[in-house]
C-alpha cells in the first residue's frame, strides 16, 4: 500500500464512520463515494471499523486507568461508554452484525473480534488474565455494565463532567 493509498482509506474510512454518527442505523454505509474501491467487501470494511473500535477503546481505558487507579472496573466501564459516545454509528454496526452478520465468516470473524475484545476488557479491569478462558464471560459481563452505564449518561457530557486526570492531581497535590 502506497502512502497515497494509505491516506485515501484513511480519509474513506473517516468518511464512513462520520456517515455512521449521522444515519445510526447500524448498517454499513458502503453506498458513500469510494467505498467500494478502496474496500474489497463489507467484511474488510467492517474489520476497519472494528480495529478504529478498538483502538479507540484501548486509548480510551489506559487513560481511564490513569484517572482512576483505584477502581478499576468503574475505568474499563467508563471508558468503553466514552468509546460509545465518541463513536455511536460505529457501535451500532458493530452490534448490528455482530447479532446478524451477512455470511459465516463475517459470524466467525465478529464472535472472534467479540471475544478478544471481553479478554480485553477483563485484563484491563484486573478480573482475569490473558491466558484465562473465563477471561472472554468476565468482560462480557463488564460490557454489559458499561451498557447499563452508559444508557444512563446523556449523549454529550458538559464541560463540568469533565475530571482532572492523574497528572493535575498529583500537580495539585504537591502545589499545596
Amino acid at each position: 500500500m502506497t502512502w497515497t493509498t494509505f491516506h485515501h482509506r484513511g480519509e474513506i474510512l473517516r468518511s464512513v464512520i462520520r456517515t455512521a454518527d449521522e444515519r445510526r442505523d447500524a448498517t454499513l454505509p458502503t453506498d458513500l463515494d469510494g467505498v467500494t474501491e478502496t474496500f474489497r467487501d463489507e467484511l474488510e470494511l467492517l474489520a476497519a471499523l472494528q480495529l478504529r473500535w478498538h483502538t479507540h477503546l484501548a486509548g480510551r481505558i489506559e487513560r481511564a486507568l490513569s484517572d482512576q487507579p483505584l477502581d478499576l472496573d468503574a475505568a474499563v466501564e467508563d471508558a468503553w461508554a466514552d468509546s460509545a459516545d465518541a463513536l455511536p454509528g460505529v457501535r451500532l454496526i458493530l452490534d448490528g452484525y455482530r447479532s446478524a452478520p451477512l455470511d459465516d465468516d463475517m459470524g466467525r470473524a465478529m464472535a472472534k473480534a467479540t471475544a478478544k475484545e471481553h479478554m480485553m476488557l477483563a485484563v484491563m479491569a484486573g478480573r482475569s488474565s490473558v491466558g484465562d478462558p473465563a477471561a472472554a464471560a468476565v468482560g462480557a459481563r463488564i460490557e454489559e455494565a458499561a451498557r447499563l452505564r452508559h444508557r444512563g449518561r446523556p449523549a454529550t457530557a458538559s464541560v463540568t463532567d469533565v475530571r482532572p486526570g492523574l497528572l493535575e492531581r498529583l500537580k495539585a497535590v504537591v502545589a499545596a
